[in-house]
């Protein structure tokens, strides 16, 4: 029987960065370890480069044209194939996967869990960042187009938000800085964190489990790291009373003002029938619903609803509410967490306040929400 061939996929925004840390662990890696990398230079003429190399040179170079241009159309059409065929040949022992800056990791490794498990294995999602401009991008407002970071035209999003992504799903995070180090332990307490000395440290582990990641990033979820470090700061707040939405809706700058991630579930006194979910990126922020409470399902439906929430509901349920709460993990350096908790308290809607006279700024923003 045919082993299975271990892939590890390389992501990060940085992509000399990048480069350089997949060329060193193809040097550091046993013999006949192939490298697949991405020249995306040529994607707005709708043409990307897939190269596979061994520590020995190329073995294999193909133009892909693409209709659309965007590098998930090129990775989806491409690297399944390659993966496979590499692996069919029993020639090699593993794969290094260098995705290019605007993709996806968590999208590729499901696509090989579902498509081709029979083959292949994703043994690790390593996330290389540049500990020089992390902190700052993290925080900032920039859009990936703003730095001519190949992508699809109508691709919006967010610098922090790419980020953010990238380090919440990896197994091992590959970051130099002290402070740089200690935002992406703080987004990401579960990984690994490695200097880029100790890179080929990763080499040959198996990280990565499918069910397990998929946990980590669930929508609604929060991030409680266990300690603060240096100037990295995280607030962990719940309450078991809902928002007043509009002034929730007036402080939403102010919440996000100076952080790097949010995330979490919110109770919005307005929307009491949807589980509403929280995801800051820096200045960027985004609520929408998640789905309904597990209070309005019966037992049988409850599967429908993330495990993390069910595993928290299970703890925390209230006697007249049931799991309607809201709880939300914020994380920024130099975050100034006692300020931040009395902000979030002052938006929650009071006992002497009637929900029947609340105005809902938010509903035409939320698509399947009651009101929207």
């Amino acid at each position: 029987m045919q082993s299975l061939l271990p892939v590890t996929l390389l992501a990060g925004l940085a992509e000399d960065t990048r480069a350089t840390v997949a060329h060193n662990l193809l040097r550091a890696a046993p013999a006949g370890t192939v490298l697949i990398e991405y020249d995306v230079t040529g994607m707005s003429d709708g043409t990307v480069i897939r190269i596979a190399r061994t520590s020995a040179g190329v073995i294999d170079r193909e133009l892909i044209e693409m209709a659309h241009p965007c590098v998930s159309c090129a990775l989806r059409a491409s690297l399944l194939p390659v993966l496979t065929s590499i692996a069919s040949t029993e020639k090699y022992v593993a794969a290094l996967v260098s995705i290019p800056a605007a993709g996806d990791p968590q999208a590729l490794a499901e696509e090989i869990a579902a498509d081709a498990e029979d083959e292949l294995r994703v043994d690790a999602v390593i996330t290389v960042l540049d500990g020089a401009t992390f902190v700052e991008d993290m925080s900032g407002e920039d859009l990936l187009l703003d730095r001519d970071i190949p992508t699809a035209a109508e691709d919006g999003r967010a610098v922090a938000e790419v980020l953010a992504r990238h380090v919440e799903y990896a197994n091992a995070l590959i970051v130099d800085g002290p402070q740089a180090a200690a935002l992406a332990r703080a987004i990401n307490p579960q990984a690994l964190i490695h200097g880029t000395r100790s890179a080929a440290a990763l080499l040959g582990q198996k990280l990565h489990d499918p069910d397990t990641a998929e946990t980590w990033v669930e929508p609604g979820s929060i991030c409680a790291p266990l300690n603060d470090e240096g100037d990295v700061r995280t607030l962990v707040w719940q309450a078991d009373r809902p928002f007043h939405p509009q002034r929730l809706f007036d402080a939403l700058e102010e919440i996000v003002a100076g952080s790097a991630r949010g995330k979490g579930t919110i109770w919005l006194a307005s929307q009491p029938s949807a589980r509403l979910g929280w995801d800051s990126f820096g200045a960027s922020i985004a609520i929408g619903v998640l789905g309904p409470w597990l209070a309005d399902l019966p037992a049988e439906r409850w599967s429908e609803v993330g495990q993390a929430h069910q595993a928290r509901s299970l703890f925390e349920w209230h006697p007249e509410h049931g799991d309607r709460a809201s709880y939300l993990s914020i994380t920024g350096a130099g975050l100034d967490t006692g300020e931040l908790r009395e902000l979030l308290d002052g938006c929650l809607l009071r006992r002497d306040e009637w929900i029947s006279d609340l105005a809902d700024p938010f509903a035409p923003y939320l698509e399947g929400s009651s009101a929207a």
